[in-house]
């Protein structure tokens, strides 16, 4: 993709992946590499982020004999996701109005 992601979309981006199930860091990374080509370096500290604000929180769980840490989405990161979603339409609505020329005077 073009575009690149700023810090609160790559928070929406988690944050709404991890509330409709629980994933670990790479699988979280390779939905957003759907958005965006990103290296999966980058995840991490948004993750640490997320989770110092207790938007998450992880636990471990076996995988084919290693653990691996899954992020789980917390009461205060379902607002916070809320809070971001809307303030994503209200961005989308009026990008699209300046480039469909609707707000142009």
């Amino acid at each position: 993709m073009t575009f690149t992601l700023n810090a609160p979309m790559f928070d929406l981006l988690v944050l709404s992946i991890i509330a409709k199930r629980d994933a670990y860091g790479y699988e979280i990374s390779q939905i957003i590499k759907k958005a965006a080509n990103t290296k999966d370096s980058t995840l991490y500290p948004v993750l640490k982020k997320l989770q110092d604000s207790r938007f998450v929180e992880t636990y471990d769980q076996q995988y084919q004999g290693r653990n691996r840490k899954y992020y789980t989405i917390t009461d205060s990161g379902r607002i916070h996701q809320q809070n971001l979603l809307k303030e994503w339409d209200a961005y989308k609505i009026t990008i699209d109005e300046i480039v469909k020329g609707e707000d142009i005077q």
